[in-house]
This record gives C-alpha cells, sequence and structure tokens, in this order.
C-alpha cells in the first residue's frame, strides 16, 4: 500500500495531524491499533454496547465529535486494527510495518514519503507490597475499561498515586456507582500553589473536579500514599493466584517524602486504581534513531524530527494533554502538506496553533513539576516486592544486581532479567531505574513490539524476493 503520508496513532494528534494534511491535498493513511479511531483520551464504547450517553464519560466531547465527524468526511484511510512494530528508511520513503487484526500474525506494508509518529504515551506505576494483586489496576486502566467497556473493577475502590489523571477517574468511578473510599494523592498542595501562575487556565477544570468529588463524598488524602496492598485467598483458591485484594494501607508523608509515623491507616477496598504519571511512547521514534530530548521526542517548530520524513506530535514529544495534542497535530499536518509539496510552510498560517502549542507547553510543564513522583519511594519497597512483572524479578534481585557492579539499567537488565519479558521494560523501566539511580538506558530494539517468527521470515522472503526483481 502507497500513500503520502502515514499517521501512527489515532488520539488526539493524529487525527488533526490527518486532517489538516487530507484538507491540502495529502493522501492520508490512519494506521491505529485499537478497533476505533479516538485513542485513549476518546475511547469509546464497543458498539454492541449500545451507550445512550456516552458523552458523559468523556471531558471536551465537542471537540471529539468535531474530529470523528471531520474524519467520516475526509478521504483519510484508516487501518484500525493495526499493531505497529517497525518503520524502516528506505530509498524514496519510509515503510510502516504493522501487524494486522487481534491474532496479530499476518504483517502489512504502508510505504508513505512522510510519517507523523502520533503514538501517545503509557502509564508509570511505581511498584509497592502487594502491587501484583488481583483488583490492583493502573488508574488509566480503570478509566479505559469504563470508557471502552462500561465497566467497573469492583464495588470499593481507592484512587491512588500522583497526578492529574486520578481526578477524572475518581470522578468518574464515583458517577458510576462505584464507592471511592479515597482520593490519595502524594503530591504536596503547596507545589501546586507555587504553579498557580501558570496553572490559572486549569483553575476552572480543577474546580469542577473538586466539586464532583465533594458531591459524591470523596476524600481526598494529600501528601499521603499506599504503602501496602493486603489480600485474603478466595474460596477454594490455590496460593498467589486465588487471592483478592481486600484493602490497602496509607500513610502520612512529611515534606521529604518520608512516611510520618504513627499516621498508618486501612482502607477496606476490592480494587486500586494506582498511577503516578505518563511517559512518552518513544519505541519507533527509537527505531528509526530520531534524537530524543530526555524521554521525549526531539521536534522544532514545525514538528519535525531530526530524520528526514518523521514528524512528531502528541504525547510522545512531551505529556500535556489533548489541547496541546490537538494544536501539535494540527501544526504538524499543516507542514507535512507543504513540505510534500515542496515548499516552506508559512508558520503565519498556524499562528493561533502555535500560541496555544506555547501556552499548553507552560501549562505541562508546571504540572510536571507539581506532581512529581513521591521522594524516597524506593525505601518502601521491600526486597520481595516484584518490580518486572513479566519476569517475576524482585527487587531483591535488582539491587543484588547493583552490588555486582552494575552501573546501568542495561546491565541491570542482563543480570536480573528486569525489563527482557513480554513488555521489554515499559512496566518496570522506570522503577528499576528508580531503585538503581540509573538513567533509563534507550531501547536499541528495531521492534517496538513483540513480532511472530513467523512474520519475520515472511518479510525476508518477500525482501528477497524484491531484491532479485529489481525494485518495484
Amino acid at each position: 500500500m502507497r500513500t503520502d503520508l502515514a499517521v501512527i496513532g489515532a488520539g488526539p494528534a493524529g487525527l488533526a495531524a490527518a486532517l489538516a494534511a487530507s484538507a491540502r491535498g495529502v493522501r492520508v493513511v490512519l494506521v491505529d491499533a485499537a478497533p476505533e479511531p479516538g485513542g485513549q483520551f476518546y475511547r469509546q464504547p464497543a458498539p454492541g454496547l449500545r451507550a445512550r450517553h456516552p458523552e458523559t464519560l468523556h471531558h471536551q466531547w465537542r471537540a471529539w465529535t468535531r474530529l470523528r465527524d471531520g474524519l467520516a468526511a475526509s478521504p483519510v484511510r484508516v487501518l484500525a486494527d493495526h499493531h505497529v512494530w517497525c518503520v524502516q528508511r528506505e530509498s524514496g520513503g519510509l515503510t510502516v510495518h504493522a501487524l494486522r487484526g487481534p491474532e496479530q500474525e499476518r504483517s502489512v506494508e504502508v510505504r508513505a514519503a512522510a510519517v507523523l509518529l502520533a503514538t501517545g504515551g503509557y502509564e508509570t506505576v511505581l511498584p509497592f507490597p502487594g502491587w501484583t494483586l488481583p483488583g490492583v489496576v493502573t488508574a488509566g486502566g480503570a478509566q479505559a475499561m469504563l470508557k471502552g467497556g462500561l465497566v467497573v473493577a469492583g464495588g470499593t475502590a481507592v484512587v491512588a498515586g500522583t497526578g492529574p489523571l486520578l481526578l477524572p477517574v475518581a470522578t468518574g468511578l464515583a458517577a458510576a456507582g462505584v464507592r471511592v473510599a479515597a482520593l490519595v494523592e502524594s503530591a504536596d498542595p503547596r507545589r501546586l500553589l507555587r504553579q498557580a501562575g501558570a496553572l490559572a487556565r486549569k483553575l476552572p477544570e480543577g474546580a469542577g473536579y473538586a466539586a464532583r468529588l465533594l458531591r459524591h463524598g470523596v476524600p481526598v488524602l494529600a501528601r499521603h500514599t499506599v504503602l501496602r496492598a493486603h489480600g485474603a485467598s478466595r474460596p477454594g483458591g490455590a496460593g498467589s493466584a486465588g487471592d483478592r485484594l481486600t484493602g490497602v494501607t496509607v500513610a502520612a508523608l512529611d515534606g521529604r517524602g518520608r512516611v510520618r509515623s504513627g499516621t498508618e491507616r486501612l482502607l477496606p477496598c476490592d480494587t486500586l486504581a494506582v498511577g503516578h504519571g505518563m511517559l512518552p511512547h518513544t519505541d519507533l521514534a527509537e527505531g528509526l534513531g530520531c534524537r530524543l530530548d530526555g524521554r521525549r521526542v526531539a521536534v522544532d517548530a514545525e514538528q519535525r524530527t531530526d530524520v528526514p520524513g518523521v514528524w512528531a506530535a502528541g504525547e510522545s514529544t512531551g505529556v500535556g494533554g489533548a489541547v496541546l495534542a490537538l494544536a501539535e497535530g494540527h501544526i504538524a499536518g499543516r507542514s507535512i502538506a507543504a513540505r510534500l509539496r515542496g515548499t516552506a510552510p508559512d508558520p503565519g498560517e498556524w499562528a493561533p496553533a502555535a500560541g496555544v502549542r506555547a501556552r499548553m507547553r507552560s501549562v505541562a510543564a508546571a504540572l510536571e513539576s507539581a506532581w512529581a513522583p513521591p521522594a524516597r519511594w524506593t525505601d518502601r519497597v521491600t526486597d520481595d516486592t516484584v518490580v518486572c512483572r513479566c519476569e517475576e524479578v524482585t527487587a531483591g534481585a535488582v539491587r543484588e544486581a547493583l552490588a555486582l557492579g552494575a552501573g546501568d539499567t542495561r546491565t541491570v537488565k542482563l543480570l536480573s532479567r528486569a525489563g527482557m519479558g513480554w513488555c521489554q521494560g515499559r512496566m518496570c523501566g522506570p522503577a528499576v531505574a528508580g531503585l538503581t539511580g540509573c538513567e533509563p538506558t534507550p531501547s536499541s530494539s528495531p521492534f517496538a513490539r513483540p513480532v511472530p517468527l513467523g512474520v519475520l521470515a515472511d518479510g525476508h522472503r518477500v525482501h528477497e524476493d524484491r531484491t532479485e526483481e529489481g525494485p518495484s
């Protein structure tokens, strides 16, 4: 399949870019792993559920309807349920490789002159004793279940961790009939006050969430953290597989992030929705050799990476929410359209979007500073706490690797197997880095996700055939 532009990711940034480029005559293929466009932010209930009022589960519903209707009226080709595992630079352009369908046993190739990486972000969860119990889910996972499946994980929930995502998760669960025993936020409210100027535009939104928490009777425990999740065996259960969550112990933190003695309390619950912020998805960008700025893809004023023909927008260039992602996607789409025509883009054409981008990046920086992960969290991770769930590597094994002389996360991985499993360190990477005091090592894998050997073999045979036959 050939096209002018391949957009990877159908969230706010990808949709905005696809529509902006398509409106200027660019042939666009939009590739996404989900069954329907929208991304995590605009995740929709499955049509078979016949949700009568899906807008009640969403923030910025009008923005979504404009994108949805615009996409339906455009010539953009949507490849849903396509899981991109690699983007290759080739003579004359780039090739996007994706696994198709739920079985992911066949690969599809999309050849394009330009690629936009709108791959979004992923949630960070810092480990603590008991976090692997059934009933403990990520905050984003609880929200995805509610938005996409109209289901809740249990009847009584605690929402915990740090970051602005906890607010919509707690209010959404409460509105769905869940008893939210507490919202446990490790950040100090005074840090938010110090960012009040930069966050002035977010105050009405924050006040709205506060009013809903108050209306549903959800107590907020600021500068608190979860120390341990507790479980009990199900009738007939065997070992840890038969356990279920019964409650969490929380405690207050002092100004240095240490637990204040005597503040521990048990909150009974059957669901714990926990999260400690978001990180950009950079796997495909790293595979292409794009430069990173810290943990985000580095881009210029046009959202171009340093790899020719590759743009990036949205959470992959820095976590900042849907409004920022929409602005970046719009700018990228306009830039791509001009560059593919062989002309220099006029930044004046996207000046309003650039203004939004500047403001929202300032807001994102303030939020990141105010909602930093809790200090000294590693002190509360016991040696028998599982850190890498895929390989069942404990914190003790990670610390042992450090004692053996490991000086970076890659060596820790080799010595302990932490990060060698199915997720390739996406879940445990931040925890391993925190426990060792090492900066995360950039990924060197050419694949962004596991790929069946049969797919790789078929691709190799196709490549050999093309080499023999000459360029197609």
